[in-house]
């Protein structure tokens, strides 16, 4: 079932080009199958090409959490502020907040 997802969006990505919203999509399939160095390998992409992506902060910041890597994940999170503050994203901004909080306490 996750297989049948990744494949549809690899293929929509091959079709359209560097989206971002399908890599993010793909990214989390990635997740769930326990591929966080794929996923965490689209999330950087992402965030390369589309600094304003600002979904992707969280996500990766946690993954970056779960894998161990509590330096990094605290600067995607403060990447990720700075950005939902920029855009006036105040959802995002209090969702990467208390991940930002919850990690440094």
């Amino acid at each position: 079932m996750f297989m049948d997802r990744i494949e549809k969006l690899q293929e929509y990505i091959k079709t359209s080009g560097k989206d971002s919203f399908l890599q993010h999509a793909l990214a989390l399939e990635y997740i769930k199958i326990g591929d966080d160095l794929a996923a965490k390998d689209l999330f950087n992409d992402i965030l390369r090409r589309e600094p304003t992506y600002i979904g992707s902060y969280y996500h990766l910041g946690k993954l970056l959490e779960r894998i161990g890597d509590t330096d990094k994940a605290v600067r995607i999170y403060e990447r990720g502020l700075e950005e939902a503050k920029a855009a006036g994203d105040t959802h995002s901004y209090n969702e990467l907040r208390g991940a930002y909080d919850e990690l440094i306490e």
